[in-house]
């Protein structure tokens, strides 16, 4: 029989909002999302290489789940700097709902990729790091936190990144699709969906969240590596989250509330509000310009096209034009 949310008196978060939970039997707190038309105007905007865009999508997906946690009003950006063909991702979320991203990549070397079929994450991306940076305004220290990246997915970047810098046991799973819908007389459409899961371990008695140490790769011959028995409750729960299809996390028809409900029922789920998404850019005319003013008159002949400057944002692609004078 079909999971009816009305009948359990739950209102579905719907697309472009973030469904906090909790899973109290297994001391477990997470977040879940469903992105559409943010998600579709951001990568419709840009017009990248399929294999761009959705490396790009999954980096919007985590940072959703990430950057709507922050219980202050502030700014969390996650950032690659590889040496890869996309040298470069940035994804940006200013509190409380407003999510914005872009891409660097040499788009003859991707194209060259995709034609022979090798335009895989890992390679796509190479080699370099990915900085998290949480920003809670002028007179507040960032902190920023930073994962090799030597191959590894997103999700393993989130895990390395929880437990090396806040020692967190977590799990999350990403997914892309792309949604193919045809009216009639007209041929098919293609948009751009996605969804993650981010699951943490949180129990009231600290040792139960103990992790094995991290091997320093240098470790004396004959040494074993430090090994601690998880915690059954952890277990289970990662267990669950493992068996998540991609597809349950791309189509519009399964929202994230019949989503945790197959994946926690038999324990209890317990839904918080849903948190909403907007793509929204922080770019203004007054900002640019404020910027412009700090310029040199050299720097600003050197900028000079026919007497005007014209600065495009990366974000959001607008145009700003200003007389040089």
């Amino acid at each position: 029989m079909a999971l009816n949310l009305d009948d359990l008196g739950i209102t579905p978060a719907g697309l472009d909002a973030v469904r906090p939970f909790a899973v109290e039997a297994l001391d477990v707190r997470g977040r879940a999302v469903a992105l559409g038309p943010v998600l579709e105007n951001i990568l419709d905007r840009h017009d990248y290489p399929e294999p761009v865009s959705r490396l790009l999508a999954e980096a919007i997906v985590l940072t959703s789940l990430l950057g709507t946690s922050l219980k202050f009003d502030g700014r969390f950006t996650l950032q690659t700097q590889t040496d890869g063909p996309v040298s470069m991702l940035v994804v940006d979320f200013a509190t409380p709902d407003a999510i914005r991203a872009c891409a660097t990549f040499d788009r003859e070397m991707v194209e060259e990729l995709m034609a022979g079929g090798k335009a895989t994450q890992e390679v796509l991306l190479g080699r370099g790091h990915l900085a998290m940076t949480i920003d809670q305004g002028r007179h507040m220290q960032r902190y920023q936190g930073l994962v090799e990246l030597d191959g590894i997915s997103m999700e393993e970047v989130a895990r390395r990144y929880f437990e090396r810098s806040e020692q967190i046991p977590t799990e999350v799973r990403l997914g892309v699709g792309e949604l193919f819908t045809r009216q009639e007389g007209e041929g098919p459409n293609k948009s751009w969906t996605a969804g993650g899961v981010l699951i943490q371990f949180l129990p009231e008695a600290p040792e139960r969240m103990k992790q094995a140490d991290i091997d320093p790769g240098d470790a004396p011959e004959g040494v074993s590596p430090h090994e601690i028995d998880e915690d059954d409750a952890w277990v289970e729960a990662k267990v669950l989250v493992d068996t998540i299809k991609d597809v349950e996390l791309t189509d519009p028809e399964v929202s994230v509330e019949m989503l945790l409900f197959r994946l926690f029922h038999e324990r209890g789920v317990r839904l918080f509000e849903p948190q909403p998404l907007a793509d929204k850019c922080s770019c203004s005319r007054d900002k640019i310009e404020g910027v412009l003013a700090g310029f040199s008159a050299e720097e600003i002949e050197h900028m000079t096209v026919d007497g005007k400057i014209v600065v495009t944002c990366e974000f959001c692609s607008s145009r700003y034009d200003f007389d040089a004078s």
